[in-house]
């Protein structure tokens, strides 16, 4: 079996709807695969709760189930049902040390792209115009679209790609 790291970031997002007239915050909760940089769960929340989290999470268990699980120290990384699922799945359990952010540094820079580069370029209508956009560009942009240097500069679904080829030639 292949030593998998997800890292994953629940951060508060500072939007603003199309009028601009309202300043609106969600929570966003994304899991990240750190060899790939693939996206493996995520979730859009008007609320910083264990759903928010465990939602990512069960969306990312479907297809892919790492090694270890490695987050910062917010509680609901620490919420019973949270960590149940992990230990089902037999996922070693990481966190960055208090106040340490740089300790989950993956997380962190994918949280500051994900505002740099769909956030505040962004206005959205409501939540579900937010989940669509926030959605597709995770899902497109940020997978099919945005090359990565550490990954040689290929996007995470063609560095995806190129690994499982290169797994399946190798004997």
């Amino acid at each position: 079996m292949a030593l998998s790291c997800i890292v994953t970031s629940a951060s508060r997002l500072s939007l603003h709807w199309e009028s601009g007239l309202k300043h609106n915050f969600i929570y966003l909760a994304v899991l990240m695969d750190v060899f790939t940089r693939a996206i493996r769960g995520w979730h859009l929340s008007r609320t910083l709760d264990q759903n928010l989290t465990l939602y990512a999470l069960n969306q990312a268990l479907v297809q892919h189930c790492p090694t270890i699980h490695h987050s910062d120290q917010g509680i609901q990384y620490a919420f019973k049902n949270y960590v149940q699922v992990l230990h089902t799945h037999k996922v070693q359990i990481s966190m960055a040390s208090v106040g340490k952010p740089e300790e989950n540094g993956y997380a962190e820079r994918l949280m500051r792209t994900i505002t740099e580069e769909e956030v505040e370029l962004a206005e959205y209508k409501d939540l579900d115009d937010a989940r669509d956009q926030i959605g597709r560009f995770l899902e497109d942009v940020y997978m099919t679209k945005r090359i990565h240097s550490a990954l040689n500069y290929a996007t995470p679904a063609e560095f995806e790609a190129l690994c499982q080829e290169s797994s399946l030639s190798t004997p």
